[in-house]
């Protein structure tokens, strides 16, 4: 269902959402997440819903992790095509002191790869450094 071009151009994809959520250059994220994406998770026990422009404002007033000089880590823990043009990644993503994983459907539009459905979950809280 995939080839190694297909493999390539998503991998590609998820760096750059792995870009976004650590420098918050909202002027990627139309490269990133599909107009008509939504966001889904809990945040301290309440179910968040944001359709991508609202996520878009949280991301623009973030302050980012590259900002803070905060250490990037990211790791990508499965990939699962269901055709040429649809794809599944599960991966594991810092962002300051909390550590998430992310479910990401993936469409390709006009041969790029951008997100329709993000589900997250808060895995763990790391110390604040200082």
């Amino acid at each position: 269902m995939h080839d190694q071009e297909n493999l390539r151009a998503l991998t590609e994809s998820v760096g750059r959402y792995f870009d976004l959520m650590y420098d918050c250059d909202v002027s990627r994220f139309d490269r990133v997440f599909r107009p008509t994406a939504n966001l889904h998770g809990y945040r301290e026990g309440v179910m968040t819903v944001w359709p991508a422009d609202v996520y878009r404002d949280i991301l623009a007033k973030r302050t980012s992790p590259k900002s803070l000089g905060a250490p990037r880590e990211e790791e990508i823990l499965l990939v699962d095509f269901a055709s040429d043009m649809q794809a599944f990644i599960k991966l594991r993503v810092r962002i300051n002191n909390l550590v998430f994983v992310d479910y990401l459907t993936y469409h390709r539009f006009d041969g790029d790869w951008l997100i329709t459905a993000k589900a997250y979950h808060v895995e763990r809280t790391l110390p604040a450094t200082s």
